[in-house]
């Protein structure tokens, strides 16, 4: 099926992935021995001297400079560049690369799109080594930017980016670390709310920006699950912005309106957490495993698993932010600093959260926030 094409291409990152969060599971091991494996190299988790001496002979000490460019400043955004020092760290130590970082966002929301093209100019005419962009602004519009980058000598990388939503061959990046946004958020998000509601209810939605490129890709695979689960009602949509007010405004006028829903889908978990402020505000109850109200988001942050925890939040997709960091590194130091080839996609595994094993997803962010060594400004 061709909507599945992309995720067929990157089953090995996948499962690389797969294993590793395994292992932290499972063998109840260090962390930092088991995030180690690259997508791109053989710079496994477990430090073999004469490999980790060869790498250091080859890298002869460069410093690497890399710029961060999120659209906004947010919980989400601060794990996934924790989760980058983390690898950053690991590999000045095996390697001897040194790092020069360099973290700016837009001033504003979502859409302050313009800030992020000034952002990425001034990198582009500073020669960083590498630039690491998410954002929001218009697909062509970035791709001739990361064309001039590409001329010269930068390299630029996409991360927590819909990207599976363009042809690879109209991407001017080098590669793009995320999930699919369809089938690995928007889908399984529709599917745990119509089998925790048991196929039937009322339900609300909360969605980013109108035009948002995560909005559409999600709710691609959204509405693919309701198409699937045809009991399941979508009484009332509205705009939340992407971050907590907005969504806490968006979902108090809906239950205004319609009080005796049985499930909010926040797009993202900001939204999804302004929801549940909401509920709380109408005095109506949250799910508790048989009644209230069911609410579900995207993004996997301490505060979401803390929420679930309370039982105010009953789940969210975690979308493998901390994976997308370790890998954004791994992948440009691979490129960067060894000069090999890797994959325009690199998908991390992605998973419904809720009561159930929200514990081992919130240590795992718990580590990369942690992280012993701070980067940049």
């Amino acid at each position: 099926m061709e909507e599945n094409i992309g995720m067929e291409r990157n089953t090995d990152f996948s499962r690389r992935s797969i294993l590793r969060t395994s292992a932290l599971v499972g063998a109840g091991v260090g962390a930092a021995q088991l995030l180690g494996a690259s997508p791109a190299t053989a710079l496994g988790g477990t430090t073999n001297a004469k490999l980790d001496k060869a790498i250091r002979d080859m890298v002869k000490g460069r410093t690497i400079k890399v710029g961060f460019t999120p659209p906004v400043l947010s919980e989400n955004f601060t794990q996934i560049e924790r989760a980058a020092w983390r690898k950053m760290d690991e590999f000045e130590k095996r390697f001897g690369v040194k790092w020069v970082w360099e973290r700016q966002a837009p001033v504003g929301d979502f859409n302050a799109v313009q800030g992020t093209l000034g952002i990425v100019q001034s990198w582009i005419s500073r020669r960083f080594d590498a630039i690491a962009v998410c954002t929001g602004a218009n697909f062509a519009t970035v791709q001739d930017l990361y064309k001039t980058a590409n001329s010269k000598g930068l390299k630029v990388f996409q991360f927590n980016q819909p990207a599976e939503l363009y042809p690879e061959g109209d991407l001017e990046t080098v590669s793009n670390i995320g999930y699919d946004n369809r089938w690995q958020s928007g889908y399984l998000a529709g599917t745990y709310l119509a089998k925790t509601l048991g196929g039937k209810g009322k339900i609300l939605q909360i969605w980013g920006p109108s035009g948002s490129d995560w909005t559409r890709g999600r709710r691609i695979g959204f509405d693919k699950a309701l198409k699937e689960n045809p009991g399941i009602k979508v009484v009332g949509e509205a705009d939340g912005g992407y971050v907590r007010d907005k969504g806490f405004t968006a979902a108090q006028d809906l239950l205004t309106k319609y009080p005796d829903v049985n499930a909010i889908y926040g797009e993202n978990e900001e939204m999804a957490l302004g929801a549940s402020q909401a509920i709380d505000a109408a005095g109506l109850k949250h799910w508790n495993g048989k009644t209230g109200i069911v609410t579900i988001g995207a993004d996997g942050l301490i505060s979401g698993f803390k929420s679930i925890a309370a039982g105010k939040l009953t789940a969210t997709v975690d979308i493998g932010g901390i994976d997308q960091g370790q890998n954004l590194i791994e992948t440009i130091f691979a490129t960067v600093g060894l000069g090999q080839t890797v994959t325009q996609i690199i998908n991390n595994p992605t998973q419904v959260v809720d009561k159930t094993n929200y514990k081992w997803h919130q240590a795992y962010a718990q580590w990369a926030l942690d992280t012993p060594r701070k980067y940049g400004k």
